[in-house]
């Protein structure tokens, strides 16, 4: 009969944030596999944990997760642990989960810490849609290409970052992104946790100053439109009268206008009554 896999959530900086369950787990488990044995055991250590520990990690992943393969058809109980927070977000946790898909082997997460999630509520921008873009990759064109993809995102958008890539990263969201609010983590649950909030070259001008230091979280706000200019208000003004003074009723007018301007019709329809001062604003049944 097989055995179970464990992927349990640890703490992402202060050991207190271990849960109940996840001592349990780990104390009654076969064989604990670990991101990183060297940072783990200390973990175990802290709490007094003695099951035996092998390395599972990116560039083993293959071999290190057909010899746990092997031991959870064996019959083992399995924990997967990552060096912190919740193993298969942004490490090679995700493709021990398809392997054990792909030979019925039961499995179960043990909720725990998250990095992105602490930082996307510290960071005080919208938390209500969001979307986790992981680490950028080091080849510039494909980081371009990355960013380039998500700029008209408009969920808040997550990324972690190593202290050594931190400001060329700022600078490409800088280029790709704007200067949008943008929140910087770091050091998350630990002693010296630290939140720096402004604008995207607000917090580049930070970091000119200052060696980052650390481990990384970066909240960027998410996409919006500009605000229209004056002579963009003036456009809308113009585009629906010029179509109601050709024959069109106004709601026509406004439709035609939105979509010889490339605008939403909601956009110009609130635009158009609030210039005219009618009032009005768009209903349902104008769309």
């Amino acid at each position: 009969m097989a055995g179970k896999l464990y992927i349990v959530g640890t703490p992402i900086g202060n050991l207190g944030d271990i849960t109940l369950r996840a001592l349990e787990v780990l104390k009654s488990v076969d064989i604990i596999a670990a991101e990183d044995t060297r940072h783990t055991v200390r973990l175990l250590n802290h709490f007094d944990i003695q099951a035996p520990l092998i390395s599972y990690y990116e560039h083993k992943k293959r071999e290190k997760g057909e010899l746990i393969i092997k031991k959870l058809l064996d019959g083992k109980k399995v924990a997967l642990v990552s060096d912190a927070g919740m193993p298969g977000i942004s490490d090679p946790g995700e493709d021990l989960v398809r392997l054990c898909i792909e030979n019925n082997i039961e499995f179960t997460v043990v909720p725990g810490p998250t990095a992105f999630t602490t930082a996307l509520v510290l960071s005080g921008l919208s938390t209500s849609n969001f979307s986790f873009e992981g680490f950028l990759t080091v080849r510039k064109n494909g980081r371009a290409a990355h960013l380039e993809e998500i700029k008209k995102m408009r969920q808040t958008l997550i990324f972690y970052e190593a202290p050594h890539k931190l400001r060329r990263t700022l600078s490409d969201i800088l280029t790709a992104l704007g200067d949008r609010k943008i929140a910087v983590c770091r050091e998350l649950t630990k002693k010296y946790e630290e939140v720096i909030r402004g604008r995207v070259s607000e917090v580049i001008s930070h970091f000119e100053k200052t060696e980052p230091k650390g481990e990384f979280v970066l909240v960027v706000e998410g996409y919006k439109e500009p605000a229209p200019s004056k002579a963009d208000e003036i456009s809308v003004v113009e585009s629906v009268q010029k179509l109601i003074g050709e024959g069109m009723d106004k709601k026509e007018a406004i439709r035609q206008a939105a979509k010889n301007l490339g605008l939403p019709k909601r956009e110009v329809y609130n635009e158009y009554n609030r210039i005219t001062e009618e009032g009005d604003t768009y209903e349902k049944d104008n769309s």
